[in-house]
């Protein structure tokens, strides 16, 4: 387990992103939802993270449903604010924003003090807990004034009241995360993306001001939404049809993985988990059957060899960290 920043808030290396349980571009129904939370509790992820978001609560309902056969003790949940969930009569599905649900609400953006303790309060009732452990600012890349000015001192009061244990801000990009690494006291951030063996961008400020400044990093979007799980002509690439030339690296990568007797998977795991500020890299599974295979690929060694003919072929830059121990001493 590792903590996040000096929260006391724990987590494992490798935790369940729920989106994909949320009906993440296509259905999903409740049995298999429930069955891919639970293979990842016999995996040994203890850290769960989800938001309003995710298939307009659908997420938040299905996680706490399945959780709810554990003790509140033993696992971490994090949850996110920012856009509020209002009901709407328009009808209609939420594919325009990607999930395979009913519009039976619609997405507000507010990073108000009032707004973050509203969408909080309903993200519990749907989870069915009474509290969440970590709560992050959720993509306030158009509303940073707000967030900075409204949001992020009413998470600081929910932390000090005792009502989360830790707080942070999770975004599809590097800079502005940097910004609340130095400019404010957060426990941790959440950066999809943005460190993975297709794009490094986090290695230049982010990760090194979280090492500074004791902040903890989570990954997220370690396969950078399918390009690295599976790479194809028709793989997605944060959230869209991947460019032609980032497929062509990505099989790249698959074929350096493939004669070292590994698999991309496991590689792009390993390289996310492997900077000492990173506390757990999350991943999205749809089914038992997907979360048994990211937590296999998280324990599958990666040999060094890999990470050396990488760099010198142009495919990892020469100052990001690699793993230096096998993944059941991480």
């Amino acid at each position: 387990m590792n903590t996040l920043g000096r929260s006391g808030v724990q987590v494992t290396g490798l935790g369940l992103g729920a989106a994909g349980i949320a009906n993440l571009y296509t259905e999903v129904d409740e049995e298999q939802a429930h069955e891919a939370v639970a293979a990842a509790w016999r995996q040994g992820m203890r850290y769960f993270d989800t938001a309003p978001h995710y298939g307009l609560g659908l997420s938040e309902r299905r996680l706490g449903a399945a959780l709810r056969e554990h003790p509140r003790a033993d696992y971490t949940v994090s949850t996110k604010v920012g856009r509020r969930l209002e009901p709407s009569a328009d009808g209609g599905d939420d594919l325009a924003h990607g999930f395979a649900v009913p519009a039976t609400h619609r997405r507000v953006w507010d990073f108000t003090a009032d707004g973050i303790r509203r969408t909080l309060d309903a993200a519990l009732d749907r989870l069915g807990l009474d509290r969440v452990d970590v709560v992050y600012l959720h993509d306030p890349d158009d509303h940073a004034e707000q967030a900075f000015r409204e949001g992020y001192p009413a998470l600081e009061e929910l932390r000090a009241q005792g009502v989360v244990g830790a707080i942070g801000a999770g975004m599809n990009q590097a800079e502005m995360l940097t910004r609340f690494v130095r400019d404010t006291d957060v426990d941790v951030v959440l950066c999809a993306g943005r460190y993975t063996l297709l794009d490094q961008s986090a290695l230049t400020k982010l990760l090194p001001a979280a090492e500074e400044r004791g902040v903890s990093v989570v990954i997220g979007g370690a396969f950078n939404s399918g390009l690295l799980a599976d790479p194809k002509p028709t793989a997605t690439y944060d959230y869209a049809r991947a460019p032609g030339e980032l497929i062509e690296r990505a099989l790249r990568l698959r074929a350096v993985a493939e004669r070292h007797g590994t698999t991309l998977r496991a590689a792009a795991l390993a390289f996310c988990a492997a900077h000492p500020a990173v506390a757990s890299v999350l991943v999205g599974a749809r089914s038992a059957a997907e979360a048994d295979d990211c937590a296999e690929q998280f324990r599958a060694p990666v040999p060094a060899a890999l990470w050396q003919e990488l760099r010198e072929t142009g495919l990892l830059p020469p100052d990001a960290p690699v793993p230096d121990a096998q993944p059941e001493e991480r």
